[in-house]
């Protein structure tokens, strides 16, 4: 099921609609939908690499409003569909500890999994849950999420479409690397400020 889903939307990329459906892929993804736009804007890019800092960018604003949708479901809906998308994705068991990483590491923990390969929407739906604040809820996704998909656009425009293969096989190696700047970063920035 999920080889042709993921066949279905990489189709969109050769259509007149595939800005649109990246976008809306964005969106899903960050709130309810199991695949992550990545591959869409991949094959977006490669086929136009000039135009992949403008896949980029559609996909950060669709992903961020979508990840705005998960934080509305996790905050007036988590009863009812809020508990159904957790549940799906077999995370329900971790959901109490997702909700200490809030009040532990608040926007690092929104930053990571905006980032990483990590289920974004069950932090979106679990920000809004818990009542993390939202603006920085919107700060940190619209940064690590900006990060993620600009990273994979300017790969493609700097290389060209040869570094597709690169980024399919060491995507989740860059992401633990970025993400251990990324804490990093922060940790820089608590010691000093105190």
């Amino acid at each position: 099921m999920f080889r042709r889903l993921y066949d279905w939307i990489l189709h969109w990329a050769e259509t007149p609609y595939g800005t649109w459906a990246l976008f809306i892929l964005a969106f899903c993804e960050s709130s309810f939908f199991p695949i992550p736009p990545d591959i869409l804007l991949v094959a977006l890019a490669v086929a136009i690499p000039k135009k992949s800092y403008k896949y980029a960018f559609i996909c950060s604003v669709g992903s961020v409003l979508g990840g705005c949708f998960g934080y509305l479901i996790g905050w007036k809906f988590m009863g009812g569909i809020g508990n159904e998308i957790i549940n799906f994705y077999g995370l329900s068991s971790k959901y109490d500890y997702i909700g200490t990483l809030y009040k532990e590491y608040d926007a690092l923990a929104i930053g990571i999994a905006g980032f990483t390969p990590v289920p974004y929407k069950v932090f979106t739906i679990s920000a809004g849950a818990f009542g993390i604040n939202f603006p920085v809820f919107v700060f940190a996704s619209l940064i690590s999420r900006s990060a993620r998909f600009f990273i994979v656009g300017g790969l493609i425009y700097i290389f060209g479409p040869q570094i597709q293969s690169f980024i399919d096989k060491y995507f989740n190696i860059l992401a633990v690397s970025f993400t251990i700047l990324l804490i990093a970063g922060f940790i820089a920035i608590k010691i000093f400020i105190h």
